[in-house]
């Protein structure tokens, strides 16, 4: 089945209006009209009418139920909220994944954000192979982490000073540790629906009311773990202002993604973030952006620079490892300086800092600090976006969606969506799961979840776009005829 890009855009346009940038609960088409976006008419995206095929990725994933739980190292690689069983990739190159059956995708989940120069970059796996002729870990100290660091304090506004670990779960462990330490104070606010990895103060749910005690998410969890941790409602100052004043003064820190990733996607509202600005000033709290999946990618300073608003503490991963596991968590240089040996505050790591995944992160970091890169990474998001929508609002689907750089996301409803509870009381799942299969088998790789957002990345192109939105316009006019 073959549609000339310019009958597709005819005739998506047709059907929206623009409302906002942030939120699209339309489609801002008519700006796309004043860029190169358009193909020419004699030119055609091609919306695969051939369904792929997953014999070899099915039989290993029943292997893999065998061997570990669930057939996966991670939950959400199962599926399970989208249902059917994951592909099983064999190799991934720039904006591409191939599976074990030899089925191509376009690949907008990037190993979950750290490949936004592309997949398997030439240039970085060059420097790691010259890297691992000297070792591939020393568990000493090398010149490549002052390099990194170098990089990361001179990028992030709040970062003075800069500690590398192994993963993002282990720098907001760090991290909590370190805010406690630094205030003396016990309690923490986090928001609903923002994801700090699975140590046990951070896996809880907010319960009936924003000001509630936190209840384990997770058996296995005790009680006294988190019993420290408040939750609040993200876009939601009242809420905040709620827990503070009933904890007066016992509030160390204030901690949430800057843009949600992990509720789909989800931008703060302009007041929002200096709101909480000034509330940890006024409060005497630490202010931290966990920065694990903006940093680096939303802007080069990361969600901090891009929305004008400097953190006290800042947590990293994914990107600054170029693909490696990496973490790291850093800010004022009077705080960090309570980190051992400097100060009294214990983390450590046999890993952190590994030779491999500095020399990663410094060519990835290389590359991002071009001029211009970030804003190329959101048109580019924002027209995958508009396309996409365009598409769903043609055959009578309600969607909404947004970008940040190289960060975006869709829900299956009329938006906008402000926090976890629209989304969860809103969107429809069972629709966005059925879609997930439908793109999947005809060669676009999405995030297997209608809670976590979409990358794109520099090696992406306008064809890849224009193709994913031609097949996603086959796919909801299938879904429309159910």
């Amino acid at each position: 089945m073959k549609f000339t890009t310019t009958a597709i855009l005819t005739a998506l346009y047709s059907s929206v209006s623009y409302t906002s940038t942030a939120w699209t609960t339309t489609s801002s088409i008519r700006s796309m009209s004043n860029t190169n976006l358009r193909m020419s008419t004699t030119e055609e995206t091609t919306a695969s009418s051939n369904v792929y095929t997953f014999a070899k990725s099915e039989e290993i994933f029943a292997e893999a139920q065998t061997l570990m739980p669930g057939g996966v190292s991670s939950p959400v690689r199962a599926f399970k909220s989208v249902g059917g069983n994951p592909v099983v990739f064999d190799r991934v190159k720039g904006a591409y994944a191939w599976d074990v059956d030899g089925n191509q995708y376009i690949d907008y989940v990037g190993t979950w954000g750290p490949a936004i120069i592309g997949h398997a970059d030439d240039a970085v796996l060059d420097s790691i192979k010259a890297t691992m002729d000297k070792g591939t870990s020393f568990g000493a100290p090398c010149a490549l982490e002052n390099e990194l660091a170098k990089m990361v304090i001179a990028a992030v506004p709040s970062v003075d000073m800069v500690r590398f670990c192994n993963s993002g779960t282990e720098a907001c462990m760090g991290m909590i540790r370190l805010c406690r330490a630094y205030t003396n104070r016990e309690k923490v606010i986090k928001f609903e629906g923002c994801y700090h990895g699975h140590a046990d103060s951070f896996l809880v749910q907010a319960g009936s009311g924003v000001a509630t005690l936190g209840l384990p998410d997770s058996p296995g969890v005790p009680k006294s773990a988190t019993a420290a941790t408040l939750c609040a409602e993200y876009n939601n100052l009242e809420s905040v202002k709620t827990i503070l004043e009933e904890n007066k003064d016992e509030i160390a820190a204030i901690i949430l993604e800057p843009v949600v990733g992990n509720s789909g996607f989800i931008r703060p509202t302009p007041e929002f973030l200096q709101g909480l600005r000034d509330l940890a000033t006024e409060n005497g709290a630490v202010l931290v952006f966990d920065e694990v999946m903006t940093g680096f990618r939303v802007s080069y300073g990361g969600a901090q620079e891009y929305f004008g608003v400097t953190p006290d503490i800042t947590t990293m991963g994914k990107v600054i490892g170029g693909g490696l596991p990496v973490g790291a968590y850093g800010g004022k240089k009077e705080i960090m300086e309570l980190v051992a040996p400097a100060g009294p505050m214990y983390q450590a790591g046999t890993l952190s800092g590994n030779p491999l995944a500095m020399t990663a992160g410094i060519e990835t970091l290389k590359r991002l600090s071009a001029p211009g890169v970030h804003k190329e990474l959101e048109r580019m998001s924002q027209m995958l976006v508009d396309g996409v929508i365009a598409a769903g609002k043609k055959h009578g689907h309600a969607m909404c969606g947004g970008t940040a750089g190289g960060m975006f996301g869709w829900y299956f409803c009329e938006g906008p969506v402000y926090n976890f509870a629209d989304a969860s009381a809103n969107s429809d799942l069972e629709k966005f799961g059925k879609w997930h299969r439908l793109m999947l088998e005809r060669g676009v790789y999405l995030a297997p979840s209608q809670y976590e957002a979409g990358f794109m990345s520099m090696t992406h192109t306008e064809e890849d776009i224009q193709k994913t939105i031609a097949i996603a316009d086959e796919v909801l006019g299938l879904l429309a005829a159910e």
